[in-house]
């Protein structure tokens, strides 16, 4: 008994491995998993990002009741995607982009690999300008801007290098601490009535979801490289569930409040916040919890890094990772379209989730995928993706002009309608499933 405890406490206390070809520790709870995606599920974007789902791009602005059924529903629905992505780490102990190499082979998995890069990367800088905004906003501009910037980027490189560690702490202090600072902000802004907005309108309700989930599912192509850690699939798929649902609903619907109070304008949010009794103290608490965003994107950077090189120390790729992050965002100022760069990761992940999924489940996976570096190439379970990804864009282009102007032009041609029963992340979620389990169903035929 004593010896099962030691060895316990060893794989409990276990850091992730420093290169691909070596087996992960199963070291992470569903306490462990649930606080971290609570976490991840609170957040300062989340606050300003509320404005998209209140306000759907194109229509008129949404009731408080449609904003917050549009938000429960894109949250659960894209959150299941991301457990289902989770499960599937779980269970072969890889990191999210690894298991595309199962999918597509190693070289057609190159592909996804590379987006995550970019799209982590790119989440990284932001985090680390919302973390700038908020201590600018606790300190009224005294803190100057870039020492700000690099010191945010030096803390999450340093939890990047010791990342189940810093699962342990978030569930051990933090979940707690950003519980509270949550509790404290709901009360008071519950405790004063809300102003009602004229103009509103339904109209928008399923671009509001699809906004909501694109958030979610944002996390999907990094999911694994938690889960895989995870002591069963199960404990990781509901953990994940759970915990980035109530985090992400909880923190809409505080944004959602907030915007409404200082009528709408997204620049003026933290306000709200800060003109609460002794508000700025627990303003700061989830100032100094923004962190463990940036920290995600940088880690999971790192492991899609190492699907390339997987022999490289992921602590050198980590750190060159937040070297890179925390210079462009020394840099960048401009982001003003966030909005399409959530619906362009959408567009992209929502289908090979799909893809994924049912590939493992339902297809190849269920006799073991080959994760080697030498997977042969299956370049047919590249069209549903492709497909699933047209979908998505018939039915919302977002609003780079060019491009949504060439798939207009397309939607034209078809006669596709899209109205207010459209929505672009279910409708090619659905498709992309589909003609995946038509190709399972083929390879089960020649197989046989």
């Amino acid at each position: 008994m004593a010896a099962t405890t030691r060895e316990q406490r060893r794989s409990s206390n276990a850091e992730a491995p420093l290169t691909l070809t070596t087996a992960p520790p199963r070291s992470l709870s569903f306490a462990d998993q649930a606080a971290f995606w609570v976490n991840l599920g609170v957040s300062l974007i989340g606050f300003t990002g509320a404005f998209y789902v209140l306000h759907p791009a194109g229509h008129p602005q949404l009731p408080v009741a449609a904003a917050l059924v549009a938000t429960v529903l894109g949250t659960i629905v894209g959150t299941a995607m991301v457990a289902a992505a989770g499960a599937v780490g779980a269970r072969t102990g890889a990191p999210a982009m690894a298991n595309f190499r199962g999918l597509f082979g190693t070289r057609l998995s190159y592909a996804p690999t590379v987006a995550n890069i970019v799209q982590c990367i790119g989440w990284a800088v932001y985090e680390l300008t919302v973390i700038a905004g908020g201590v600018q906003a606790l300190t009224h501009g005294r803190l100057p801007h870039a020492a700000v910037i690099v010191a945010g980027g030096i803390l999450c490189t340093a939890m990047a290098i010791w990342p189940l560690s810093v699962l342990h702490i978030l569930r051990k202090y933090v979940t707690v601490a950003v519980a509270v600072a949550m509790l404290y902000f709901t009360v008071q802004f519950l405790r004063h009535p809300l102003p009602q907005p004229a103009d509103t309108s339904w109209s928008g309700f399923f671009p509001a979801v699809d906004t909501a989930l694109a958030v979610a599912v944002s996390f999907l192509p990094l999911a694994a490289d938690y889960t895989r850690h995870a002591r069963s699939a199960r404990a990781a798929s509901g953990a994940t569930l759970l915990g980035y649902s109530a985090g992400q609903i909880w923190c809409y619907l505080l944004g959602v409040i907030a915007l409404i109070q200082v009528g709408g304008d997204p620049e003026r949010i933290f306000d709200t916040f800060l003109g609460v009794a002794a508000g700025w103290a627990f303003f700061a608490i989830l100032v100094l919890r923004e962190s463990d965003q940036s920290f995600a994107n940088v880690y999971s950077t790192a492991m899609s890094l190492q699907n390339l090189l997987p022999r490289v120390d992921r602590r050198i790729l980590a750190a060159a990772v937040g070297v890179v992050a925390t210079v462009l965002a020394l840099g960048v100022h401009d982001f003003t379209g966030f909005s399409n760069f959530l619906l362009l990761i959408g567009s992209v992940f929502v289908p090979l989730c799909a893809v994924m999924v049912v590939d493992y489940f339902l297809g190849r996976g269920r006799q073991g995928w080959d994760l080697s570096e030498r997977a042969p190439a299956r370049p047919l379970m590249l069209l549903p993706w492709l497909l699933g990804f047209a979908v998505y864009q018939l039915f919302n282009p977002g609003s780079v002009a060019w491009w949504a102007r060439l798939w207009e032009r397309v939607r034209d041609g078809i006669g596709l309608r899209p109205d207010w029963w459209s929505s672009a992340s279910l409708f090619s979620f659905l498709v992309a499933a589909l003609a995946t389990a038509v190709l399972v169903r083929i390879e089960r035929r020649r197989a046989a």
